[in-house]
């Protein structure tokens, strides 16, 4: 899926301007509403969904760039702009600067590969040298759509030099998955396997010291999934402290578990877009 396809030139804006985030955010639904795929959806609706994506953590990716997304119940077709704030707005972004480069999408909720797709499209486009400054001189949408379809043909190349360590994710709660991941792909993470797996409760009430325990250990509760991921070591404060956003303080109770690991030698990839 290639964003010059699927960015709304109608949409684009570069005189995007919010005292606040909330006004910001209601800017943003307000645009979004001109869309000829939000006919039979309120803008109160837009409006509520990235609101509650960003109560799970900022999407204020941080260099300038915010990537406010969600997926709303009853869209068809993706809805995708970019909007760029001349002054810059406070956007609870992760190195506490402005956000001058606003990507916006809006996804049908059951379409979440193609949601994570775009997301990580972006980041990969973002990420490539001289583009940001080019987007945000631009001076009219037009011409800020034409930068994007002419980075769209770069290929993103990985720096091979650039030191990894191994991100362990374990998850007991469903609910941070998504998030989680969406938060790691906004981080410019490529691709990371998710192991479905069981806490040692599940094993402990076959013991017979334990059999008491056997309805309560054996409930969903043990169930988890555990996500591997290689992230830039330069980035391991920063995405620990992005995902405790979504999880909350995971000192201060149960369910999630971060570790990092050094590595001495990989080859290979757990890329898949």
């Amino acid at each position: 899926m290639e964003l010059k396809n699927i960015i709304d030139t109608k949409l684009c804006r570069i005189d995007f301007s919010a005292k606040t985030k909330k006004a910001a955010l209601e800017r943003i639904a307000i645009i979004a509403s001109n869309s000829k795929f939000l006919e039979t959806i309120k803008p109160a609706l837009v409006l509520e969904k990235i609101t509650e994506r960003e109560e799970m953590g900022s999407t204020g990716f941080g260099d300038g760039i915010a990537i406010p997304h969600a997926r709303i119940s009853g869209l068809k077709e993706f809805i995708v702009f970019i909007l760029i704030s001349p002054k810059g707005v406070e956007f609870d972004t992760l190195d506490q600067r402005k956000a001058h480069i606003f990507c916006v999408i809006l996804a049908p909720e059951e379409m979440v590969n193609e949601h994570l797709e775009i997301l990580a499209s972006f980041s990969r486009l973002l990420s490539i040298s001289g583009i940001k400054r080019e987007l945000r001189s631009a001076r009219t949408s037009e011409i800020l759509y034409e930068t994007i379809a002419k980075y769209s043909y770069n290929r993103f190349k990985v720096d091979t030099t650039q030191k990894l360590k191994l991100m362990i994710i374990i998850l007991y709660y469903e609910e941070f998955m998504y998030p989680v991941l969406e938060y790691l792909i906004e981080n410019g993470v490529k691709g990371s396997t998710i192991i479905e797996s069981e806490g040692m409760g599940s094993y402990i009430s076959s013991i017979p010291l334990f059999a008491s325990f056997l309805g309560f250990m054996r409930n969903d509760k043990n169930r988890s999934k555990t996500i591997l991921a290689l992230i830039p070591e330069v980035r391991e404060n920063i995405i620990f402290e992005g995902i405790e956003r979504i999880t909350g303080d995971l000192d201060k109770k149960d369910g999630a578990m971060i570790m990092t690991f050094n590595i001495s030698r990989h080859k290979g990839t757990m890329g898949i877009m």
